[in-house]
């Protein structure tokens, strides 16, 4: 694991594995790659619409964190998912962005797609901007 990707490194990270693939200053947009386990996969054969949400959750809040130079992380007060196609275990890429940052209130939002290029599933979130919590 890389330097960065150990700043991601947490345990519901490793169970999805999130891997940093590059951040976007200008654009406040994140990319991560994803690998979703067997274990996310339900019996209608596609990943769990809840487990979908956090991989959304990860690259939306990601996309924050790295836009104010890991000073800040989100609070979700809200999220709103649509689910566009059936999202199966195996890669998949996340990409994250802020769409507008007050003192008090900030907009994110998130895409996931498969390996080809199309999109799955798509998220918003409004957050509070909190500090960046410290692992001790």
């Amino acid at each position: 694991m890389t330097d960065t990707n150990h700043a991601l490194g947490a345990a519901h990270a490793d169970l999805m594995g999130v891997e940093f693939d590059h951040f976007n200053k200008d654009r406040e947009e994140i990319t991560l790659r994803f690998h979703a386990p067997e274990s996310f996969i339900t019996p209608r054969g596609s990943v769990q619409g809840g487990l979908v949400a956090g991989f959304l959750d990860e690259v939306m809040g990601w996309a924050h964190v790295w836009a104010t130079e890991q000073e800040e992380a989100p609070l979700n007060l809200e999220i709103s998912m649509s689910l566009l196609k059936p999202v199966v275990a195996g890669p998949l890429i996340g990409k994250g962005r802020v769409v507008r940052r007050g003192r008090k209130v900030i907009f994110l939002e998130g895409e996931l797609f498969d390996t080809a290029g199309k999109l799955l599933a798509r998220s918003t979130s409004t957050a509070i901007p909190t500090p960046r919590p410290v692992r001790g």
